[in-house]
């Protein structure tokens, strides 16, 4: 049964202990189902979150974590949590898995040694040591101590000289642990097996000169006088066993509840990562579906264009057929005219004059219109040619804008798949700390996929650079079409016409000669006007001269005319805002067009709504002249 937090209204935090016997109850009457077949164990306040399946002690440390420690948390979680532990403590105890034995220390020592007091870290203290030349024995060298008790592995070996530097006492320090005291204990045995204990130590009158006795330091040690006794309670602690195991049992468990508590969080912050990768992984496919819309209505739309483009490029070919078959049938009538002209006889030389008029007459009307059919066919043959070239050279920008489309799905779908394996890579790494080989193997897996889908986007990659590389000769091509248009249908495309050629860059004279008329009379303002729009011509061809600023406009950088510019303010102070307003569009024109020559170029222009004219739009235009001829001639 899934947990609805929407059941009951928060409540407090002092009120936790009070609130948690009602879910303890429901857990214990199965309201709330805690433990499912295969011996699965679910948090039934958790659902909804990607870990759903838990181990005695994992789920465990999540409830105690959750009930105890997770500040992020509600109270009425917090408490659901606590009830959720007590249940798991007293009812479901039998689930537990056997804990692996932490290594236990040496086996205890009897009760005796248990309760007395020994220095700390562990030191034994080793008497009658007596310099002897004759010997060789190097005693006052702590290397010699060392490696003469290396069975017992001493840290530190420390000798202390009486005044005449003859006799000598030492205290030899073994580790902290448990293993420096079991090395400690059999050190002290060894000796005592000898008979050369601090019993006999004691009860000795006169002992041997060449023969060492050694013990275990304890309470009597460290309180007598002497330098051994102020050296034990300078450096060294009084402890009993029971002290240490108590201390290392209290670490032990401060240890595992600072682990319990760092294992939930990591837990959910694993959730966390989990549930941001789950959002993206949504936000990418919405994305997808969205391209893919795009996509086809960029199709659809695509497939209606060369429809349309088809069906007008028919209908010219239709109303062309149309009128040279009206040529045709003109051009035969005039024929048959002129031999039926031909055979009259003129009866007076008035009527024979009046004849030959009316044939010269006829013969010239009959070259203009052979004149006219020839020159038809030519246009015919150069449009048409213009139309098939238009044709290939849309179906092969449709073909690359295509190429291009499918290289940038390829490319988007790589970058997605990597995002998504850089992701899972993230939450891998995450549960990586734990040392599973098998988690390591397969962040060893998808790191080789990635290199490989790296390498992928690399060829996609190169591949996009050859199509932008062909684009960028294909739009070339383009651009020396409009300049053969320009080049060769200039005159035609002259006059005041929707579209014609403008020359981009170049100063409007009518303000010139409207500010100068204010000033002068007529006849000098026309030259004034001429010698100012010349001279600012110049200006605007100087490439030093670049009154512009670059502004932030919704978050992105633009170009825009600099009006505090000197040259611009006396312009505008002098002239007015007709002059002024000339030279600022100018000045725009040349900078788009031509902002490296800085000269006046011609461009295929759309006057009716101010903007450069297509290929389409110029071709349909030549189409309707020629038609508009056919039907003047």
């Amino acid at each position: 049964m899934e947990y609805s937090s929407g059941e009951e209204s928060d409540f407090s935090e002092s009120e936790i202990a009070e609130y948690k016997d009602k879910p303890y109850e429901q857990l214990r009457n199965g309201t709330y189902k805690v433990k499912f077949p295969n011996g699965i164990l679910r948090c039934p306040f958790c659902a909804g979150k990607k870990k759903q399946n838990f181990k005695y002690k994992d789920l465990l440390q999540h409830a105690s974590g959750v009930g105890k420690g997770s500040s992020n948390r509600s109270a009425k979680q917090k408490a659901n949590h606590l009830a959720l532990a007590i249940y798991l403590e007293k009812e479901l105890a039998d689930e537990a898995e056997q804990l692996p034995k932490v290594a236990a220390p040496p086996p205890a020592p009897p009760s005796s040694e248990e309760n007395d007091l020994f220095c700390w870290p562990w030191t034994a203290i080793v008497v009658n040591i007596v310099k002897e030349p004759e010997s060789g024995k190097d005693v006052e060298n702590t290397e010699y101590w060392m490696k003469r008790f290396s069975k017992y592995k001493p840290e530190v070996v420390e000798i202390l000289w009486d005044d005449q530097k003859q006799k000598a006492q030492a205290l030899v320090r073994f580790n902290n642990d448990w293993i420096g005291f079991k090395n400690a204990m059999e050190f002290e045995k060894a000796f005592e097996a000898d008979h050369h204990s601090k019993k006999e130590w004691v009860a000795a009158e006169n002992p041997p000169s060449s023969s060492i006795y050694a013990w275990l330091a304890r309470s009597n040690d460290f309180e007598s006088q002497g330098p051994i006794g102020d050296y034990l309670r300078t450096e060294r602690e009084l402890k009993t066993i029971s002290d240490l195991v108590h201390e290392a049992v209290k670490t032990r468990n401060k240890a595992v509840v600072e682990l319990a508590t760092e294992i939930d969080m990591r837990n959910e912050n694993l959730d966390d990562l989990q549930i941001k990768y789950n959002q993206k992984n949504m936000s990418l496919s919405r994305m997808l579906e969205e391209k893919d819309s795009l996509h086809q209505a960029f199709y659809e739309e695509t497939r209606k264009m060369q429809r349309l483009a088809r069906e007008h490029v028919k209908r010219v070919l239709d109303e062309q057929e149309i009128l040279n078959a009206d040529l045709e049938k003109r051009r035969k009538k005039l024929d048959l005219w002129s031999k039926e002209l031909n055979k009259r006889e003129a009866l007076t030389e008035r009527e024979k004059q009046k004849l030959d008029d009316e044939k010269r007459k006829n013969d010239v009307q009959n070259n203009s219109l052979h004149m006219a059919s020839i020159e038809q066919k030519k246009a015919d043959e150069s449009v048409l040619r213009l139309v098939e070239e238009q044709k290939r050279e849309k179906e092969e920008a449709l073909k690359k804008i295509l190429d291009l489309e499918r290289q940038l799905d390829a490319k988007q779908k790589l970058e997605m798949e990597i995002e998504e394996l850089k992701g899972k890579l993230q939450v891998m790494k995450h549960l990586g700390n734990q040392d599973d080989a098998a988690v390591q193997e397969k962040i060893k897996e998808m790191d080789n996929e990635l290199q490989t889908k790296m390498e992928e986007m690399e060829d996609v990659e190169n591949m996009n650079q050859t199509l932008m590389v062909k684009e960028r000769q294909s739009n070339d091509e383009l651009q020396e079409a409009r300049k053969e248009l320009i080049k060769g249908l200039q005159d035609m495309l002259s006059g005041r016409t929707n579209i014609g050629v403008k020359r981009m860059g170049e100063l409007d004279t009518k303000a010139f000669y409207d500010a100068c008329k204010e000033k002068f009379e007529p006849e000098e303002a026309q030259i004034k006007a001429t010698e100012l729009c010349s001279l600012w011509q110049d200006k605007l061809k100087n490439s030093e001269w670049h009154p512009v600023k670059v502004v932030a406009v919704d978050g992105a950088h633009k170009e825009v005319i600099n009006e505090d510019d000197e040259l611009l303010k006396n312009l505008k102070a002098e002239w007015g805002n007709g002059i002024f307003d000339a030279v600022v569009a100018a000045f725009k024109e040349m900078n788009e067009y031509n902002p490296s020559g800085r000269y006046v170029i011609n461009e295929l222009w759309n006057f009716k709504d101010n903007r450069k004219a297509t290929l389409k739009e110029v071709i349909s235009y030549i189409l309707k002249n020629l038609k508009s001829l056919k039907r003047k001639r």
